[in-house]
């Protein structure tokens, strides 16, 4: 195999030059660790292209969970028998694997169900008056007008309670953010600023390092909601320098039910716990609790075991793909929906129309069709993608509709399938008398 060699984007993300990402046998390899993909609906083969909603898992993550259920199952931190250490050293080996895949500490990856609960725990954290961080009258958090609602209704909520103020950069024509408008709503009352890496509409891809620029400019904290892009790209949160970031575990190979809240230890370590009982506490009397340091501080009650193992399992398989390649790869697939999309009569792409600087999770508007009506002509031909608004109902007011059809590759999507649903397509318009 060639090497490859790599470049940094502005995005922060890392890419393989030179296109040198995953060949033709190298990509029926992989597809067969997949035992979804091998399904027919009817006669026609499964065309997967929902991935950014959620990924599908190999075996190795599918054996993994099983295999700990079948031999391991028992209690993490609770006791001293043989089960309940094998549970705990692999709940906390995951930890320390997935913490080490984006560039952080075992002591600064917080387990939790998805990262919608990890916004929200640092969103709740911080309407918390005994936090030194804590939200008060006046402050203000900044959000941009891409995000999913999850990096926004939390913080809505956030500034509800505390009398913030909520104020959001907005979206260029070309579905880039607006660096400009960023800056006006930035000032010395910003306390936090949260934003994507990648839009789940948009496929935009921010530029991190400079947004974190700004940020400490005016001593405010950066969430970062890093969903669409620790599957996809070679993400390394402490070379970003942001403060906090959350990701989930389905979207990248893993299992439902688990989520990560990354931060630097000395954030964390501000944040107060916003959901308490059992494991997160160092001392409870009748009076009075004290808290364990993070992450436990975060991770009250019985963690997501083997849901661990199973993320555990996913990122040993992301490495050994490699995730520069994965880039590479689906850099050339984005390249080749939006070439492909530019030739079909009625479409419009919401968001950048070039594969630099996005991901290959591509929404769009068929003239005279609505989503819904799209999205069933293609799954009558095999193809799964997204209809509606993504959980992100603000950007698409921005572009003017109410909904979009998403097509959306990961690392086991081949140039053949994002031919199918192209020619798939070309004929919607004509099913329903539009040609």
């Amino acid at each position: 195999m060639a090497a490859t060699t790599a470049s940094t984007l502005p995005s922060g993300a890392v890419v393989a030059d030179g296109g040198d990402g995953l060949d033709a046998e190298e990509l029926t390899r992989l597809r067969r660790d997949f035992p979804v993909l091998s399904r027919t609906l009817g006669d026609l083969p499964l065309v997967y292209l929902d991935s950014a909603a959620t990924s599908q898992r190999p075996f190795a993550v599918l054996d993994a969970e099983r295999e700990f259920l079948e031999r391991s199952n028992a209690a993490v931190h609770r006791g001293a028998h043989t089960l309940a250490e094998e549970s705990t050293d692999a709940y906390e080996g995951a930890r320390a694997a997935v913490a080490a895949f984006v560039g952080r500490d075992a002591d600064e990856l917080v387990f939790t169900r998805n990262a919608t609960e990890g916004v929200n725990v640092v969103a709740m954290a911080l309407t918390d008056p005994a936090s030194p961080l804590a939200l008060r009258e006046g402050d203000e958090v900044v959000v941009t007008e891409m995000e999913h609602h999850a990096n926004l209704v939390p913080w809505q909520r956030a500034c509800a309670r505390t009398g913030a103020v909520l104020r959001w950069a907005g979206v260029t024509d070309e579905g880039r953010l607006d660096l400009a408008g960023l800056d006006a709503v930035l000032g010395p009352r910003t306390r936090v600023l949260a934003f994507a890496h990648a839009s789940n509409v948009l496929g935009t891809l921010n530029p991190v390092p400079a947004l974190v620029e700004r940020a400490r400019a005016v001593g405010a904290l950066t969430l970062l909601d890093a969903c669409q892009s620790v599957p996809h790209l070679d993400v390394d949160l402490g070379a970003l320098g942001v403060d906090l970031a959350v990701f989930s575990g389905h979207k990248m190979l893993g299992p439902n039910g688990i989520g990560c809240l990354a931060g630097r230890r000395e954030v964390l370590a501000e944040l107060p716990p916003v959901i308490t009982g059992g494991s997160m506490v160092e001392k409870v009397t009748m009076e009075a609790t004290t808290f364990r340091e993070p992450p436990q501080r975060f991770e009250a009650g019985t963690p997501p075991v083997s849901q661990a193992v199973g993320l555990h399992a996913a990122v040993r398989y992301l490495r050994a793909v490699g995730m520069d390649r994965v880039a590479a790869h689906e850099h050339v697939l984005a390249a080749r929906l939006l070439d492909g999309l530019s030739r079909v009569a009625g479409v419009r792409v919401l968001g950048p129309t070039t594969a630099e600087d996005r991901v290959a999770a591509v929404s769009f508007a068929l003239d005279g069709v609505h989503p819904h009506d799209v999205g069933q002509v293609l799954d009558a031909a095999g193809i799964a993608v997204r209809v509606g608004h993504h959980c992100a109902q603000p950007v698409h007011r921005r572009f003017g509709v109410t909904a979009s059809t998403r097509a959306s590759a990961h690392l086991y999507t081949i140039p053949d399938e994002v031919d199918v649903f192209l020619d798939a397509l070309d004929g919607v318009r004509a099913y329903f008398g539009r040609a």
